[in-house]
């Protein structure tokens, strides 16, 4: 039985990723920095996964973990992933992100070399692009955060040439009910819970054009999984090759809204709902992210299932349900 440690794995990727492994017959190792029953996405398999407590600003605390679980595979997830904050904390998004990849990558070399390591980059490396962007496409980031995911990506590189198995992935944007709160997707689909249920209070929002290539977090894990498994390590682009503007995210959730409420009951109007505020317009901003994958496609045999309106029919349902649970407990609490 192979066994996998996974960083982050309590966060979006990290759930789905275990859930992933563990239909494939893996032993599932999660490092974890509080108890792993905080994370509601855990739940239905946490009973199935071996904890270790580990950070990623400490390189005993991993030491230890790695020791534990003594993998065959590590899928470093966890990091600093939210762009704003990485202007905020710029030094402490490279401990984590960069540091924190340079510890796991010691560990391996020093202890256990035949680990294979994948590595989570982003698609935040490419910067401004005017074309669909694949694994020869020049990087560069406009955020702390997008540089310190090019420092770690560069970094896999390195030791890749120094004999160990380890790639980059580099994920265009992947969204999923289990998507962070403070993401823009989740934002719009929260609100449009709170929407469908009478509430009319306006949602403020950044620049509105901005595109991004978003897929299904369940999709992309799957093409992890699979970039480990080949003899020879490469670096991926995974993405649809579609991308879509937050307008059009907004206009495809007002769609489902009106199969939920009726179309009577939505107005038509993006204004109607949503206002621009210049606080939430970003310093550096990336204006169109877009996918070339085709060499995972043809390499890995990988495919999205999920499209762009059953993304959105998903969160919306899934925010809606989770809305409507929460005040069904406490009108009967």
């Amino acid at each position: 039985m192979k066994k996998a440690l996974i960083t982050g794995v309590s966060g979006q990727d990290g759930s789905y990723l275990a859930e992933h492994l563990l239909d494939l017959g893996y032993e599932v190792w999660g490092l974890v920095r509080r108890e792993p029953e905080t994370s509601r996405w855990l739940a239905a398999t946490a009973h199935r996964i071996e904890f270790v407590y580990g950070d990623l600003r400490d390189e005993e605390s991993l030491a230890v973990a790695f020791q534990k679980a003594w993998p065959d595979e590590i899928y470093n997830l966890a990091a600093q992933v939210f762009v704003p904050t990485s202007w905020e904390c710029p030094a402490e998004t490279f401990d984590v992100n960069v540091g924190g990849f340079a510890r796991i990558l010691r560990i391996v070399e020093r202890q256990k070399p035949d680990t294979r390591v994948y590595q989570a980059s982003t698609s935040e490396m490419f910067g401004n692009v005017d074309a669909n962007c694949n694994e020869e496409t020049p990087f560069n980031p406009m955020s702390p955060y997008g540089t310190s995911k090019m420092a770690a990506h560069r970094l896999a590189a390195v030791y890749r040439n120094r004999g160990l198995y380890v790639l980059g992935g580099i994920l265009f944007n992947h969204e999923s009910p289990r998507r962070g709160p403070e993401m823009v997707t989740r934002k719009i689909t929260r609100a449009a819970a709170r929407w469908a249920l009478g509430d009319r209070a306006k949602l403020k929002l950044g620049n509105l054009q901005s595109r991004r290539d978003w897929g299904f977090a369940g999709d992309y894990v799957k093409a992890m999984h699979a970039m480990l498994q080949p003899d020879t390590p490469s670096d991926y682009v995974i993405g649809t090759g579609i991308s879509h503007s937050v307008e059009d995210f907004l206009q495809q959730v007002l769609t489902e809204l009106r199969k939920i409420c009726g179309p009577s009951e939505v107005p038509r109007s993006i204004e109607d709902w949503v206002e621009v505020d210049t606080q939430f317009l970003r310093t550096g901003e990336i204006h169109n992210l877009q996918a070339d994958s085709s060499a995972a496609r043809n390499d890995l045999g990988w495919q999205p299932t999920v499209d762009f309106a059953q993304l959105v029919k998903m969160m919306v349902e899934a925010d809606l349900a989770s809305l409507r649970e929460v005040l069904g407990a406490k009108a009967t609490g």
